[in-house]
């Protein structure tokens, strides 16, 4: 099956009477015109340039706003009474894809993936009703970048995303990679599809593959029963995927979706066994923690945020809208090859509640320089201070709440780079601490940006620096609970590495 959705007739004008056929009232009303809560959408000048393909770059590329986890009416169920079993849509999540697409787009997201869960011939599903569908959307919300892919049913772990690139054969591709090695694809079932060997070995399939795809663990901890008590997701399986396949298992979710659960008296992220900190999984939230131990390996290992988005909070689920509440910002040009290699590289800050909309970090030394994803090198024989320049936006208008949150604090953490583990279970980086906390007499203002600049004296050993900021006075993240998410915000950047030479 072949994407015929950029050469379609209908072209993009997203006509009121094809919004009700596809996406419902609710969705047309919404895409009318702004509603309470969307000002800053349209009014947020770094939103608008995302939209075209303007930049102050000499590489022409910016921070556009995205989701790589939303669910559609296609994360239904089966009945397996009947052979082959019967899907039903919309039983878990009920909006339509298009739906979707008009949310995140009038959230200020200019890419999003639908990520729809598998189950028994779901591969079928996928290939033949949610794919057409998919095509529809991106003819009908142009300005959406619509990936295809799914949320994994991975072997022997939790679920993930997985990317697929655009081209003419994605759905072919797609349909290879879960009906080969999605655990709940098969049936009837086989125990065979859910080992930790079945997942190194589909991971080093996509690797192979001449479209590579992407492959990001969703919600890692929310199984965990303690700190560092770990359920489905176990340190050694990151390990052992990013071994098998570094450029395409590159990372996990910092942030989980279903953010809106206090609003309806339920856990944050759904984290009913051990609570998120913050709004973000342990793993992340936790300086020294095990996001940490893996880039103290030097292991290119990305945070993400996504809305997980089923059904909406006001009609009785967890969950905002796509771009509603989190942001992924990838550094790219608004083509889809490019939002995947800002993804795969990590040219990536993730951020809550709209309380920044561009995070800059930059280390420099020697006349050389590095941002988020990238490496700085130095020589041992000179100078090894490195300057860092921490550059953020606020919003220019309201959040989607009405608020207009500020910034508070912004913290600086360094850790080491010291190599593999030994134990492929560690999940602390004891070298990993705060080393700069900056508050708003700390920075200047450059037109509507906030500069900070601070620097590492004698950075002799491999280092890597990362960057988050928060809306509180929470030294460090608490536990959540069921307080309103919209208090507690935080931004994170993701890692920029040092190599002493």
């Amino acid at each position: 099956m072949q994407h015929r959705d950029s050469e379609d007739a209908t072209g993009g004008q997203l006509s009121r009477r094809q919004l009700v056929k596809y996406a419902g009232v609710g969705a047309t009303l919404a895409a009318a015109g702004p509603f309470v809560g969307v000002e800053a959408a349209h009014a947020d000048p770094d939103r608008q340039d995302q939209a075209t393909a303007g930049s102050d770059r000499a590489d022409n590329r910016s921070w556009r706003a995205g989701d790589h986890h939303i669910h559609s009416e296609y994360s239904g169920d089966f009945d397996t009474s009947t052979n082959p079993p019967t899907f039903r849509k919309g039983a878990d999540a009920v909006y339509p894809i298009v739906t979707n697409a008009i949310m995140a787009k009038n959230f200020g997201l200019t890419w999003a993936m639908c990520t729809d869960h598998g189950g028994p011939t779901h591969s079928k599903v996928n290939l033949e009703q949610a794919y057409p569908d998919l095509l529809r959307s991106r003819r009908l919300v142009p300005e959406v970048l619509q990936f295809w892919g799914m949320e994994f049913d991975a072997p022997a772990m939790d679920h993930h995303t997985l990317m697929i690139p655009r081209h003419a054969d994605e759905a072919k591709q797609l349909f290879e990679l879960e009906s080969r090695f999605a655990k709940r694809d098969p049936f009837p079932a086989d125990p065979g599809r859910d080992t930790e060997a079945k997942m190194v070995e589909f991971l080093k399939v996509a690797r192979t593959m001449p479209h590579k795809p992407l492959v990001i663990a969703h919600h890692t901890s929310r199984s965990a029963t303690g700190l560092g008590v770990y359920g489905q997701d176990l340190p050694h399986e990151f390990r052992n995927g990013n071994d098998a396949a570094p450029d395409v298992y590159v990372g996990f979710e910092g942030a989980p979706g279903h953010q809106a659960g206090p609003l309806n008296g339920s856990a944050r992220g759904g984290y009913g066994n051990h609570p998120t900190y913050g709004g973000y999984d342990q793993a992340t939230a936790r300086v020294g923690g095990l996001w940490d131990a893996l880039l103290g390996e030097g292991r290119r290992w990305w945070i993400t945020a996504t809305s997980d988005s089923h059904v909406h909070w006001t009609r009785g689920g967890t969950d905002f809208w796509p771009g509603e509440y989190s942001k992924t910002y990838v550094l790219a040009r608004q083509e889809y090859h490019d939002i995947m290699d800002g993804l795969r590289h990590g040219r990536i800050f993730v951020t809550t509640g709209d309380l920044i909309t561009r995070l800059d970090v930059t280390a420099g030394s020697q006349g050389r320089s590095a941002g988020s994803g990238e490496t700085l090198t130095v020589s041992r024989r000179d100078r090894t201070d490195v300057d860092v320049e921490i550059r953020f936006r606020p919003p220019a208008g309201t959040n989607a709440n009405g608020d207009r949150p500020q910034v508070r604090r912004v913290d600086l953490i360094v850790g080491r780079v010291t190599g593999p583990s030994v134990d492929r279970d560690a999940d602390t980086n004891p070298t990993t601490a705060v080393v700069a906390r900056f508050g708003p007499r700390d920075w200047r203002q450059q037109g509507a940006q906030y500069v900070i600049r601070h620097t590492l004296r004698d950075v002799g050993v491999d280092s890597y620096l990362r960057v988050r900021g928060t809306s509180t006075d929470e030294a460090e993240p608490l536990a959540d609970g069921l307080e309103s998410p919209w208090s507690d915000l935080w931004f994170y950047s993701n890692p920029v590495f040092v190599r002493v030479r």
